[in-house]
């Protein structure tokens, strides 16, 4: 009796994880199989899993004598295999490891009030949606995953990551080829980060007037100023030109619908290594233009500025280990519509020493709540 059910809870075990392989014709075969021998195996089981902590490291211990002759057929096949795929090899295990406890985690020490590892499967890895959350806050979902090993496992489902990738490029996702999981295609495909901005900073000298007791005085300056990009998942990205340093103004591209009226706000498309961006300025900005050029009617010389609309074009580069973090200018070119019905386009000219790139910089801020959910 005792042997059958030793053998039935292989065999169940067994099938579980074939299940979560996808092998389902073979994990239906290892569950009647187990049935037939112990008709409540799983009930069995799920019990177990409820012990203490202590009760459950004796009964994975068995478990582990038990099934010391199976490991031993299974490595004697794969003496040639290399370790280089450390992630493949841990991932596994752990699968191995959670299909004998049938718990996402166990406590450390006994406690009264209920343990998240009394939660079910589908709870924890809604919750990891919510880590995740609409902005694509991938980051803290691999902070999650060095929390024990039931997490880890958990922060790899392919679900997760599979809405990750859905989310950044939409139609164009595609399938899987030819990378290995949606999380591989996630890391290594060109794309643009969420959790923080992008910032440029130019910096040149321009000449002064004279000085009008010494004519042989000329005096220079040095400019220096910013350019900063904030791009949102559903292709909302914000532009923001100023000669304030970063500390007062990345707050300022916190929120999708900005309040200073100096800033541009557009969409934008990714295209393989490259973003498109279509950015125009804020209906606030284009009203008081608008009240200024009428109070100006009655100068001489008044300039009609027009309705101007930024066209911007960027290549997303690694710089080093850098993934991702490095956009360079490819072209910028101004479309500006006036009153009068007349249209301009134009071009400028891209030299580096004049437009450096956009580098990559995380804002803790920008990911410290969840809205909704991915």
């Amino acid at each position: 009796m005792v042997q059958n059910k030793i053998q039935a809870k292989m065999l169940f075990l067994k099938g579980v994880e074939n299940e979560q392989n996808g092998k389902l014709d073979e994990a239906i075969h290892f569950y009647r199989r187990a049935v037939q021998l112990v008709p409540d195996i799983e009930f069995r089981l799920y019990d177990a899993s409820k012990l203490k902590p202590r009760e459950r490291h004796e009964i994975d211990n068995s478990a582990d004598d038990l099934e010391v002759g199976h490991d031993q057929e299974v490595d004697s096949g794969s003496e040639d295999d290399d370790d280089d795929d450390s992630d493949t090899d841990l991932l596994s295990h752990l699968q191995r490891l959670f299909s004998r406890s049938m718990c996402v985690c166990t406590p450390h020490h006994e406690q009264k009030a209920t343990h998240i590892s009394a939660l079910p499967m589908e709870i924890i890895l809604y919750i990891l949606r919510w880590v995740v959350s609409s902005d694509l806050d991938l980051r803290s979902l691999e902070m999650c995953s060095h929390v024990c090993r039931g997490f880890y496992l958990c922060s790899r489902d392919p679900e997760i990551w599979r809405l990750a990738c859905a989310r950044v490029w939409g139609v164009n996702c595609g399938g899987l080829t030819p990378y290995e999981s949606w999380r591989k295609m996630f890391i290594e495909r060109p794309r643009l980060h969420f959790n923080g901005c992008y910032i440029s900073k130019t910096t040149y000298v321009r000449s002064g007037e004279n000085n009008f007791q010494d004519h042989f005085y000329r005096p220079w300056h040095v400019v220096e100023y910013y350019r900063y990009l904030r791009f949102f998942p559903e292709g909302l990205v914000l532009m923001l030109t100023t000669p304030d340093d970063p500390l007062s103004s990345l707050g300022q591209l916190r929120h999708r619908i900005p309040k200073n009226p100096a800033m541009l706000s557009g969409h934008y498309c990714l295209l393989e290594d490259r973003v498109v961006l279509v950015l125009h300025r804020q209906d606030s900005a284009v009203k008081m233009a608008v009240n200024n050029r009428n109070r100006g009617r009655r100068r001489e010389g008044t300039q009609d500025l027009g309705e101007q609309t930024f066209h911007m074009e960027l290549q997303i580069v690694t710089y080093r280990n850098r993934i991702h973090a490095q956009l360079v200018w490819q072209r910028y070119s101004v479309f500006t519509r006036f009153r009068n019905g007349q249209e301009n386009t134009t071009t400028f000219d891209l030299p580096r020493n004049r437009y450096p790139p956009y580098w990559f910089s995380r804002v803790k801020s920008y990911t410290a709540e969840s809205e909704n959910p991915l």
